[in-house]
């Protein structure tokens, strides 16, 4: 037994002397850890299949979700709405992992110096949105969100959109050839404003 108790003493004083065992076990504990906890994820149907209602973006809206995180938009403004009462009160029913199926990556987030931004979707008019993105301050006077007027310039890089679409249907986004192919047109001479406001105006649908 004194043996047992010195043995099992000096391997725990060895792992925690050695400063790498010690790292390597953790990072292994952490590994297991998270698999146990995410793989299941993958074989859920309520985090891997959409919800009823839920389309992949058009190539317009997709442009306005480019532009929107390029921008840095997320990092002001979640669409999550967690499960609390305060919350759905505010903003309407919580967020569900249905809703982000086509989200690469999805931005769902836990930072609002903005307002959640989950279920903006024909919450306002596009000439209101047109106004806020411009400068934000005529229709919001205490507002802080910078201005975005060069996004009234900027047209959509019409030639991108089939090879974007194509990455997405690579990892899941059931687009077809042809909306693929009709891309292009569909954003010639858009601008990345009208871009933007068609990406906000189709948030949170699905469930309202």
């Amino acid at each position: 037994m004194a043996n047992e108790t010195k043995s099992s003493g000096l391997s725990h004083e060895k792992i925690e002397t050695n400063n790498f065992l010690m790292i390597v076990l953790i990072l292994l504990v952490l590994l297991v850890g998270g698999m146990v906890e995410i793989v299941p994820l993958f074989f859920q149907k309520s985090t891997t299949e959409p919800i009823k209602g839920i389309q992949p973006y058009t190539a317009l809206q997709l442009a306005g979700r480019d532009v929107y995180i390029r921008e840095g938009c997320y990092n002001c403004h979640s669409q999550m709405i967690r499960p609390f009462r305060a919350e759905t009160l505010r903003y309407g029913h919580y967020s569900v992992a249905g809703e982000s199926v086509y989200d690469h990556p999805f931005q769902w987030g836990s930072k609002r110096t903005g307002p959640d931004l989950a279920r903006v979707g024909g919450k306002y008019s596009d000439e209101w949105h047109r106004i806020h993105l411009v400068n934000p301050r005529d229709v919001v006077p205490e507002s802080n969100m910078p201005a975005y007027p060069w996004l009234a310039k900027n047209q959509v890089a019409a030639a991108e959109m089939p090879a974007r679409m194509k990455a997405l249907r690579t990892v899941g986004v059931p687009y077809t050839d042809e909306q693929i192919a009709k891309a292009p047109e569909e954003v010639k001479g858009k601008t990345e404003l009208e871009a933007t406001i068609a990406y906000l105006q189709v948030l949170g649908l699905a469930l309202k």
